[in-house]
């Protein structure tokens, strides 16, 4: 029966994702903060932990025969080297393991193309998958819970608290953490100085957002205001950022959502904003991904909400000073929540050898090594996973010499912890952030009257979730 039910689950997961990567073919790429193909967050409340020692490099285990283990990921560009260099170094390290590394596309394609081969009977060992595949993963059946595999060697309480709590279901940490990101505001300095205004003080509110980019405008410095990748991802750090749940029960954190509420009145304020500053030149739209990061650093416009993972990037190609800021806030009696988790964690499938399991709880370890989790930080600009890592990159300065990689960083652990803020868990999430982008779309380009088109998108996403219920519920 449990077999019969997993593949159910995975002809309806395959049905759906090939449904919407082919209808968004040109888009295709990885999540927020994600974040992705051409790349992509967030880290503790509350307390920060003292800095602890480095942590040695986890010994290979003994093994007679070489153990073979593959991990496919999302991650390409300057983020592929990394990964590349990842793997060469753990391999070096560990003798007795053959790790092998593919890139397989985007986050979608990565999703989709893992569960299609576990189907197939030929799953990789370890896949990448961005934050929105989390329920679909917690739901398939297949996979190796990772805190079955610690006998003790990793505290979980190093984990940055926000990034353990948005990948963990009563308690317990479901994959490895790897690319963890969020969003902020990126800005150009050079142009705040043309137009006068004081490069050290970007804007901490949409109300200052618009009139600086209306002052740099009238200036005849920029052709617009501001842009944002990943726009349906931004509107859910709206939502986390304000303490504003986008889903029932608790952003399906108490119980399975059942109904989104991103048509809120809240979602309705944040769109009809956004509408008006795009009719009146200072919002321009500039695609789903990272499609308006070329023409901020091309500086038609001053401001662009963007992943964290963009800043490696960003800072080598740009020939201006760039600033980063915290999200601004929205005037209003909204109480103050947290910036929300992108990029993606590392899963371990049901089918992997106890050896090659074992293998693969090296790599996570190895992942995970302070020293291992500065080098992708700083090759990246996505967050080290663990407390340890953030204090050793304090320690040396590292945060006073770049402070452009602390912003987030400190961004995610001044924000309060609640279940708004955390994250939302949607089985059809991929979908829904499609259908989110597509009314987004319909506002803030073709004119589309907020109420209406929010509400529908509403009704479409309900319907996912309903269906996805039928399937999946218990």
């Amino acid at each position: 029966m449990h077999r019969r039910r997993t593949i159910l689950v995975f002809i309806g997961l395959l049905v759906s994702l090939s449904m919407l990567l082919s209808a968004c073919a040109p888009a295709a790429a990885p999540s927020p903060g994600a974040p992705a193909a051409e790349e992509a967050a967030k880290p503790a409340e509350g307390e920060e932990m003292a800095p602890q020692p480095a942590a040695e490099e986890p010994a290979a285990p003994e093994a007679k025969e070489k153990v073979s283990i593959t991990f496919w990921h999302a991650m390409s560009g300057s983020r592929g080297e990394v990964v590349e260099d990842l793997v060469a170094s753990f391999n070096e390290k560990n003798p007795n393991i053959e790790l092998s590394a593919e890139y397989t596309g985007s986050y979608a394609e990565t999703l989709t193309k893992a569960l299609a081969a576990y189907k197939a009977g030929e799953p990789p060992t370890i896949a990448q998958v961005y934050e929105v595949g989390t329920q679909t993963m917690l739901d398939s059946g297949v996979i190796v819970p990772v805190y079955t595999l610690n006998k003790g060697e990793v505290d979980w309480n190093e984990v940055v608290e926000p990034i353990r709590k948005y990948y963990s279901v009563d308690g317990n940490l479901y994959c490895m953490p790897f690319n963890s990101s969020t969003a902020m505001l990126y800005y150009n300095k050079d142009m705040f100085e043309a137009a006068g205004l004081d490069p050290d003080q970007p804007p901490t509110t949409w109300t200052e957002v618009e009139a600086f980019s209306k002052q740099i405008m009238d200036a005849g410095v920029a052709e617009g205001g501001f842009s944002m990748g990943w726009p349906a991802w931004i509107l859910e750090q709206m939502f986390a950022w304000h303490d504003q749940l986008y889903a029932n029960n608790d952003n399906g954190r108490s119980g399975r959502a059942t109904e989104v509420l991103f048509n809120s009145d809240f979602g309705k304020m944040v769109l009809g904003e956004w509408q008006r500053m795009a009719d009146e030149g200072v919002l321009v739209y500039g695609g789903r991904q990272y499609k308006a990061n070329d023409p901020f650093l091309g500086q038609q416009f001053p401001f662009l909400f963007q992943s964290t993972s963009s800043l490696g990037g960003i800072l080598k190609k740009a020939d201006f000073k760039v600033g980063t800021a915290f999200l601004p806030r929205f005037e209003g009696d909204y109480p103050q929540g947290n910036s929300v988790v992108g990029g993606g964690c590392l899963w371990l499938f049901d089918k992997a050898t106890p050896e090659q399991q074992a293998a693969a709880w090296e790599f996570f370890k190895y992942t995970f090594s302070p020293e291992r989790a500065i080098i992708w930080h700083k090759g990246t600009g996505y967050f080290p996973t663990s407390n340890t890592a953030y204090e050793m990159l304090k320690e040396e300065g590292w945060f006073d010499k770049e402070p452009n990689f602390a912003t987030a960083f400190n961004q995610i652990l001044s924000g309060r912890d609640t279940p708004a803020a955390r994250g939302v868990l949607l089985g059809p999430f991929v979908q829904i952030r499609d259908v989110v982008g597509t009314a987004i779309e319909e506002i803030v380009v073709n004119g589309a009257d907020v109420a209406e088109t929010l509400d529908a998108a509403a009704a479409e996403a309900n319907q996912l979730l309903a269906d996805y219920n039928a399937l999946y519920g218990d």
